[in-house]
């Protein structure tokens, strides 16, 4: 590409940064302006922005280069990630799946030494987003934000513990998907190139991992638990859901798992998931509604930063380059909060001659600070699709989600950097 299109993707990329952060005051112009308010709730949409100037991005390049190079573009990039999200984010979503994750959450709550309502929301926050080392971290965010969102995010708590609760959610799923070499996006990247199996995943940063998602979960937990014990005694908001056989969710596992063990491979989930919506359809007296729009949306999402995080490399990879070992990770820390981290680690992955210690700290940065901002971690977008409809205005403010990301940041900063 032409250094006047990188330099232009640059700009463009700045103004999509800008934009999340204008979403909630784009989105309060449908009140003044009632004649465009549909303009104004599609633009004020967090998942909206990036497929927006993504567009942008290309019209600039066929002004410039023309309609051959930005199709040329396009076609170099890789939509797998945010087609597999789509994907699994509807079937993770499904009536049968979260019905199933529902009983066995609150199975394990009434043996805990504590209340059940407070340790569904302990499980919630902790054990699920452990569980996308295993069914990716995609799916460990929706099955989390679906349990979370009618038992605390569209409750009356006050919003400050739902932002804190949103950022410990978005920091356990980054961190917590780091026990296996596949389910994180960020180790993906670098797994097969720098020789990372599950075994070494789990010695060298699934157990530092662990402790950081327990204590991160425990002590918000511990904060909020008057106000979960003060919404089951005024009568809760979950629903009842209609009784569902086994053998329904049975054949709904298997496709979860059929799509998780072909994530790689568009061409066999999309068949899956074909399959899948067929499922649904002859048996669709034990569904509930599919998320099918909020998983486009995420979808978009991903694609819009795919194409516009494409031409980021010629100033960010020589970043990377220059940084030392320490350097390194707070660095890859910070970018993440601006940049996908898997992004980050991939840029990582083509310098040459990186010391295993520092690698180590690449990785663990880009994890680190997958929680910081909606556009740190490819399945944040999943869990803000979700429980948006819990604060006010339907949107989430990106300083707000910033601050209450800092401490358990922070606690996962601490865990593997002196552990």
């Amino acid at each position: 590409m032409p250094h006047i299109v990188e330099v232009s993707a640059l700009v463009i990329f700045c103004l999509a940064l800008a934009h999340t952060f204008a979403g909630k005051r784009i989105e309060s112009l449908a009140a003044r302006h009632p004649r465009h308010a549909g303009l104004f709730h599609f633009l004020g949409e967090v998942e909206v922005v990036f497929g927006f100037w993504a567009l942008i991005l290309c019209f600039v390049i066929w002004a410039v280069s023309g309609s051959g190079a930005a199709v040329s573009y396009l076609e170099t990039r890789k939509f797998t990630e945010p087609l597999f999200v789509f994907v699994i984010m509807v079937v993770a979503a499904s009536g049968p799946i979260l019905e199933l994750a529902t009983q066995i959450v609150h199975r394990v709550s009434v043996v805990l030494p504590v209340r059940s309502d407070v340790a569904s929301v302990w499980l919630s926050l902790s054990a699920v987003p452990l569980l996308g080392s295993l069914i990716t971290e995609p799916a460990a965010m929706t099955l989390a934000a679906l349990l979370l969102r009618d038992r605390f995010f569209t409750t009356s708590v006050e919003e400050k513990w739902k932002y804190g609760a949103l950022a410990v959610l978005f920091v356990n799923v980054s961190i917590g998907g780091t026990l296996t070499a596949y389910a994180a996006p960020p180790v993906l990247m670098v797994a097969s190139t720098w020789g990372w199996n599950t075994a070494y995943m789990a010695r060298t940063f699934g157990w530092k991992a662990v402790l950081a998602v327990l204590v991160n979960a425990t002590v918000l937990v511990a904060l909020i638990a008057r106000r979960i014990q003060a919404l089951s005694s005024d009568g809760g908001s979950v629903p009842q859901r209609s009784i569902i056989p086994f053998s329904v969710m049975l054949v709904h596992v298997g496709f979860l798992i059929a799509i998780v063990l072909n994530a790689h491979h568009a061409v066999v989930f999309i068949g899956v998931f074909l399959f899948f919506l067929g499922f649904t359809q002859a048996y669709e007296g034990y569904q509930s509604p599919l998320l099918l729009r909020e998983s486009l949306l995420v979808g978009f999402f991903l694609g819009g930063l795919v194409v516009l995080g494409g031409l980021q490399q010629w100033w960010l990879q020589p970043t990377v380059r220059a940084m030392d070992a320490h350097a390194l990770y707070i660095g890859s820390t910070g970018l993440t909060a601006i940049m996908d981290n898997a992004a980050i680690t991939y840029l990582g992955s083509l310098i040459e001659g990186l010391s295993p210690e520092a690698k180590y700290l690449l990785v663990a940065g880009a994890v680190t600070g997958g929680g910081l901002t909606v556009i740190a971690n490819a399945p944040n977008p999943a869990g803000l699709a979700i429980v948006r409809r819990g604060f006010s205005d339907e949107a989430v403010s990106p300083l707000w989600l910033f601050v209450a990301a800092i401490p358990p940041t922070a606690t996962a900063c601490l865990a593997f950097l002196l552990l």
